[in-house]
């Protein structure tokens, strides 16, 4: 039996997960949300590790919840509801504040719970010819724990559209609504995903994970004295720590610094 989820890490600490499910376009169950978290908190820890692409295998990124797992839960109690969708929500969480730049390589359609694997990612790349929609409300349910990664990439209206329409949008439109970076033509995907993952390669790993950390603790938050404070705080910190001096040294120097291999 293949595993529903592939890891690969190249010599530069680039690591690739793939949803490997290709016979039913990467949906996604309980055991393969499963294996994803892990993998994903297994590469968090490691030092080795720099940027993480989420990709899928064949046609599809991924068409959302699995139908079989669906099918199983027709006459579930309420608890074991609540027990599933926390798992997702898990998966998605740590996705979206894992401490690595995080790519989506989306070659193809994503659906549902697909798009909000998307809207985690730091980076998001497709396919001119992908697809995207949610058809939660068409089965009688919601999209509700993807709702705030997806909200915080197209905006609230954009959303309250998609949800209610269960209408498709493709890659274009992705792009205008935020939810995608770039959308080119399928055999341009691996040569911009080198380009950006050597972007990635060159800056410095700890402050990446830093600047994550900051931009998540500014949104949304008013921009008073406390907040300003903790900056100051934050900048000063990373400008003392030995990665902020090496890159610092490197720089006056005109020198790579020790962290680019």
């Amino acid at each position: 039996m293949m595993e529903s989820i592939l890891l690969t890490v190249d010599p530069r600490g680039v690591a690739t997960l793939t949803l490997n499910r290709e016979e039913c376009h990467n949906a996604i169950n309980r055991d393969c949300a499963n294996l994803l978290n892990t993998n994903l908190q297994i590469l968090d820890e490691d030092p080795e590790i720099r940027v993480v692409v989420i990709t899928g295998s064949g046609i599809s990124f991924s068409a959302g919840h699995d139908i079989a797992a669906l099918r199983a839960t027709l006459d579930a109690p309420l608890e074991a509801l609540e027990h599933e969708a926390r798992e997702y929500a898990r998966l998605l969480a740590t996705l979206d504040h894992l401490s690595k730049p995080t790519i989506a390589r989306v070659q193809g359609a994503a659906f549902g719970l697909g798009v909000g694997l998307i809207a985690c990612c730091d980076f998001a790349i497709a396919s001119s010819d992908a697809l995207f929609g949610f058809s939660e409300v068409h089965q009688g349910t919601i999209s509700s724990t993807i709702a705030p990664y997806v909200i915080r990439a197209i905006g609230a209206r954009a959303a309250r559209r998609y949800f209610l329409s269960t209408e498709r949008f493709n890659a274009s439109k992705a792009k205008r609504l935020g939810l995608l970076h770039q959308d080119l033509q399928r055999a341009q995907l691996d040569r911009a995903m080198e380009q950006l993952a050597h972007q990635l390669l060159i800056n410095g790993p700890l402050a990446m994970s830093a600047t994550k950390q900051m931009v998540r603790q500014i949104e949304h938050r008013p921009i008073d004295e406390t907040l300003i404070e903790s900056l100051i705080q934050q900048s000063a910190r990373t400008r003392a720590s030995e990665e902020g001096r090496e890159g610092v040294a490197a720089f006056i120097e005109h020198r790579k610094p020790q962290w680019v291999k």
